[in-house]
């Protein structure tokens, strides 16, 4: 016959109460439901997810830093097509030497002469974006030795100075010289997003990286109307007539140095950086080799997974740069040449499509949740290319005002998106080299986006150059939207 076994059962009497105390929250549930009374503390769990989501203070540091920054580098966008045309009539030196060196060749293609400035403006563009390409990576990977904060002020430095050569430019070598200075000082961008990569996470990125779409917005807002409403004034007959935007431009840079010295705090601990900087140094061969950089062969010890995904995402931001950066360089001399428009004019085109934007990232792309960014991307490449073959095929300001307002909306989204992606690869001390290599693909497209887009618009017109443009942005768009991440 089956007797069941007596089962000896002891008891810790402090388990006993911790039990009991279980027992007890449980029975009292609609207790607990209540209302907490407002002396009592808010119990931890909340606080710790509400910091997950919360946006950290050094964001919106960055975001004022780039907002300074940005309305400097801005205010010359309406100036440019002035400022070229006053050097083609004043300097009989490096600008008569480079016009006539084309002349024939100009001749040949039936290139109107008042385009040249076009084309130099192009070469302008492309080497301040070359330089950048150059100084991105080498200050990434500097930071990611010496800290964000050293490196961030060396950049504001460089970029005060490159204000205050241009400030005393009579001629075109001198411009050429402020611009080459700003140029290799403007690794403070991809500073930034590895700033913002630094002190946020997965759950906050996204919202901390429109910040910076947002500075770009409402840089792109107030600095080409700060930079008409000199213009307006300024009597354009007479020497350095520039001198006052320059220098206005120089005290925004040293206000964002000052700001950044007293407000930044590093975000890089010692014992995340990297350990030797002749690694961090050698990375940023990697950065500068074009087959290098798109193989994100600086950035070590990746899934082979992340690094297909990362190649992808390089070769697809760099397509779409090469082509956008181009078009949108161009559309200054398109309402100067083709519609006459003043640096006032020009600043009210860059007003609507900047506030345009503002809204958008401040709305729609900051509450962005994390399963709808790439879509989003996608979105935004494929609005992209209705938009420059409308500014292409416009023949009045309304229909110009609809492509711009369409390029607007696009660039809301792509680029915050895109980056938001690709902060996501890496460990916590390779952020600075990923976001590196992403932003030097970016620099290295700029650097040859404008030129080509330039000798197109001088050679062939803006229509066809547009309209090609937009058309060859679809290849971009299609990668992006069949890449599995």
């Amino acid at each position: 016959m089956f007797r069941p076994s007596r089962i000896k059962m002891t008891y810790n009497f402090d388990e006993l109460k911790k039990r009991s105390a279980v027992a007890n929250t449980s029975h009292n549930i609609s207790n607990n439901l209540q209302p907490a009374p407002k002396h009592e503390k808010v119990p931890e769990a909340s606080k710790n997810i509400t910091d997950i989501t919360r946006t950290h203070r050094t964001a919106y540091v960055i975001f004022f830093s780039l907002l300074l920054d940005l309305l400097a580098f801005t205010m010359i966008l309406p100036l440019l097509p002035s400022l070229l045309e006053y050097y083609r009539k004043n300097d009989n030196q490096l600008y008569g030497y480079l016009a006539n060196s084309i002349k024939q060749f100009q001749t040949w293609i039936g290139a109107p002469e008042r385009f040249t400035s076009v084309l130099f403006g192009g070469a302008l563009g492309s080497m301040f974006s070359f330089l950048q390409f150059l100084s991105s990576p080498i200050v990434g990977a500097l930071s990611d030795y010496y800290g964000r904060k050293p490196l961030m002020l060396l950049c504001a430095t460089g970029i005060a100075a490159s204000y205050g050569i241009w400030a005393y430019s009579e001629s075109f070598l001198l411009f050429v010289i402020a611009r080459f200075v700003g140029g290799i000082s403007k690794g403070n961008v991809s500073l930034c997003m590895a700033v913002i990569t630094d002190v946020s996470n997965q759950q906050n990125r996204g919202k901390a990286m429109a910040l910076v779409g947002i500075a770009f917005s409402l840089g792109f807002i107030a600095g080409p109307m700060i930079g008409a409403m000199f213009s307006r004034f300024s009597d354009k007959t007479g020497t350095l007539w520039f001198f006052a935007p320059a220098m206005f431009a120089m005290l925004l840079a040293v206000a964002d140095i000052l700001f950044l010295t007293v407000c930044l705090k590093e975000t890089l601990p010692k014992e995340k950086r990297s350990n030797r900087i002749i690694n961090s140094l050698s990375h940023a061969i990697d950065h500068i080799s074009i087959r290098a950089l798109f193989r994100f062969s600086a950035v070590q010890n990746l899934s082979q997974k992340d690094v297909r995904s990362l190649r992808s995402l390089g070769v697809t931001y760099f397509l779409y740069l090469f082509l956008y950066s181009g078009l949108e360089f161009t559309v200054t001399f398109l309402m100067y040449h083709k519609f006459g428009y003043t640096s006032i004019d020009q600043a009210k085109v860059f007003l609507t499509t900047g506030v345009l934007m503002a809204l958008l990232q401040g709305s729609v792309v900051r509450r962005l949740p994390d399963r709808l960014v790439k879509t989003s991307a996608v979105f935004g490449l494929y609005l992209i290319i209705p938009a420059f073959i409308i500014v292409g095929l416009a023949e009045s300001s309304p229909v110009l005002y609809l492509g711009m307002i369409l390029f607007a909306i696009s660039t809301a989204f792509v680029v915050t998106c895109m980056t938001t992606i690709t902060s996501k690869y890496g460990d916590f001390h390779q952020k600075g080299t990923v976001l590196g290599v992403f932003r030097s693909l970016g620099a290295l497209a700029r650097a040859v986006g404008p030129i080509v887009a330039s000798v197109a618009f001088w050679g062939v017109g803006a229509r066809l150059t547009y309209i090609a443009g937009g058309l060859l942005l679809l290849w971009p768009a299609l990668m992006l939207q069949y890449l599995k991440l």
